[in-house]
This record gives C-alpha cells, structure tokens and sequence, in this order.
C-alpha cells in the first residue's frame, strides 16, 4: 500500500515518461528552444512527484502532519459526517510547489473510507472543504483514539489518489496517498489533541508535529 522510496512516486512516470520522451524527440529535430522548454517541463514534473526521504518521530502520543504544506485553519467545529462530534480541524493548503505525498498522523486502522465528487475551487478557500471533491477515511489508533483525513482535490488537482482501503492498517508516517498539482488535506482530531502549530506555518508531512495527545 505504501510507496517504496523512490525519488519519484509511480503517478509521475505517465507524465514524465512521455515528457522526456518528446524533449529528446525535439533536441535531435534540432528544435532546440522547443526542447529547452521541455526539458523545463520535465524537470517539474520530477520536482512535482519527488518523494524525499523524512525522518519520522518516534515520541510518544504525537500526532504528525498529514501532508506538506502552509495551515490554513485552525480550530475547533463540529464534524457532522463521520466523527459525529466536535473537534479541532485542522487544515493544510498544499501548493504546486509542495511535496504533495500524504501520510498518516499516527498508527491505526481504517475503519470507514468516502469519496464524494464535487467541485474544483481553489483549495485555500474554506468552502473547498464541503464542496470540493474529496476522499475521507476515518483512522482509529490505541485506545480508541479516531481521527478523519480528508483530502480535497483544488481547482488545479483533478485526481485524488489512495491506497488506504477500509481494513489497512497505516504506520505512523506511512504514505497513504497524494493528490495532484495543488490541493488540500483537513484533519479531524479529538479535541484533546494540544496542538503546537499555528495558522500559517509550513509542516512537513510524516515529520513535523502537529499536536500531542493527552
């Protein structure tokens, strides 16, 4: 379920497979600025779809961050859907720039999965996360300790990718899925959760910590 450590994810190779192809097709039509061109879409392409080595805690009762990126919410609601209770979200905007590789915040089993299609709205606006499309799962760790993921696709992503299947069991920090070429992930926690981050800050997926467990 989980991605080897290549350097680059296997959803990139239908794109970069093709790219270099028609970069090196250029380069010997002697159509060289057309080729300088690919080759800086080839090179994107492999910057889009890297996924880097990290270095997961090993601490106790941590909760990591789902994904890499720029927190765009934080703070507590009610989630009607799944948790059926209220929690602290937390929401993370990942840009193109951005790995774009999701991990699990802690060890557990998936209990409960959703995709649900939707719209394509920027993913930094709040209403992306009811409107946008979407793939959710709910994650239950020790002590009956739930969580929901949601990844939610934006106005550039137009797949969502998972691997998680209800019944998997994730690692803390094992990849579970990505999204393509911007997008977002909103994390549902139990409110007990003390989280350290706040709105604005760029987290690591599967390192940097988002909150303890009490």
């Amino acid at each position: 379920m989980s991605e080897k450590q290549w350097p680059i994810v296997k959803e990139g190779l239908s794109f970069l497979i093709p790219s270099s192809i028609l970069t090196f097709l250029f380069l010997l039509l002697g159509w060289r600025w057309i080729a300088f061109l690919g080759l800086l879409m080839t090179l994107f392409i492999a910057y889009f779809f890297r996924n880097p080595k990290r270095k997961i805690p090993s601490l106790k009762n941590i909760v990591l961050s789902p994904a890499d990126g720029k927190i765009v919410y934080l703070g507590e609601c009610e989630e009607a859907r799944f948790l059926k209770q209220k929690v602290l979200k937390i929401s993370i905007f990942m840009s193109p720039l951005d790995v774009h590789l999701n991990r699990a915040p802690v060890s557990g089993r998936v209990i409960e999965t959703k995709y649900h299609p939707g719209k394509f709205l920027m993913a930094s606006r709040e209403k992306a996360s009811l409107l946008n499309e979407q793939n959710a799962f709910v994650l239950e760790g020790e002590e009956n300790f739930k969580l929901l993921l949601v990844q939610i696709a934006g106005w550039l992503a137009r797949r969502i990718v998972c691997y998680a299947r209800e019944g998997d069991y994730l690692k803390q920090g094992e990849i579970f899925g990505m999204i393509r070429f911007g997008s977002r992930v909103d994390l549902f926690l139990p409110t007990d959760v003390r989280p350290i981050v706040h709105l604005g800050q760029h987290v690591k997926g599967g390192e940097s910590i988002i909150g303890y467990r009490e």
